[in-house]
């Protein structure tokens, strides 16, 4: 189980018998994580989850960093290159490395950054198969959907916000990329924003079908990381639905 200690919003956590972590990337400034608890040693490269958080302010992006090969899970509002570019450069990687860029939905605040990253990057870009056709690039994307594997990373379809919206589940740490499905940004782990959905009953579902999943951490689109209880937080709210 994870250390009782470490709240939600903390860097590193613990999972099963290695360390996870999530690194918070504000702006152009990358916060050094603290250093582990005095029970634990400190983390090895190698024990240190690889992803990545970028903190756009009002939204995030992330970055999974495997070797010398990176993909970036959404891209931030209109103009938010530059940060996400900062981001790389903290991981101690560049635009160079990255491969795979997925897109969880085609809302602005998650693709604003399409247009200009789709000219320094040669990468594969991939969104939603039924979300594509209302993203306006040149950038090629590719369709995906539920069963489809990007960088060994499990696209999950999370209808709802958006007819297409889907969520990035990486398999080797149980860490969910949640886009809107999920956010965190009202204090705690809630559903999509009303305001903003397109179907609430298909988003209902979806909440449901990922409380079924083995998660260790939420990466919400909207508020910081859920760390701690991740799968107990997400099947409370499964319950709390109609």
């Amino acid at each position: 189980m994870p250390d009782a200690r470490l709240t939600r919003r903390g860097l590193f956590f613990t999972a099963g018998a290695g360390v996870l972590g999530v690194a918070v990337l504000s702006g152009c400034d990358s916060a050094k994580p603290p250093p582990a608890p005095p029970s634990a040693p400190p983390p090895s490269p190698a024990e240190v989850g690889a992803w990545k958080r970028v903190d756009l302010s009002y939204v995030s992006a992330y970055l999974l960093v495997r070797g010398n090969e990176v993909a970036v899970v959404d891209l931030g509002t209109p103009g938010s290159e530059a940060a996400i570019e900062e981001g790389l450069k903290a991981a101690g990687q560049s635009w160079a490395a990255v491969k795979h860029v997925i897109l969880t939905h085609q809302h602005d605040d998650h693709v604003g950054g399409l247009a200009e990253v789709s000219k320094v990057v040669r990468a594969s870009f991939y969104a939603g198969i039924l979300d594509v056709d209302s993203i306006i690039t040149d950038a090629g994307l590719k369709p995906v959907k539920q069963g489809d594997e990007v960088f060994g990373l499990q696209i999950i379809d999370t209808p709802g916000h958006t007819l297409g919206h889907i969520s990035v589940f990486d398999p080797s740490n149980g860490v969910l990329v949640s886009g809107d499905a999920l956010r965190t940004n009202t204090g705690s782990l809630t559903g999509s924003d009303p305001r903003y959905t397109t179907d609430p009953v298909r988003a209902a579902k979806s909440v449901k079908k990922l409380a079924k999943m083995d998660i260790k951490a939420i990466l919400p689109g909207h508020g910081g990381p859920v760390l701690v209880d991740a799968a107990g937080e997400l099947q409370r709210l499964a319950a709390s639905l109609a």
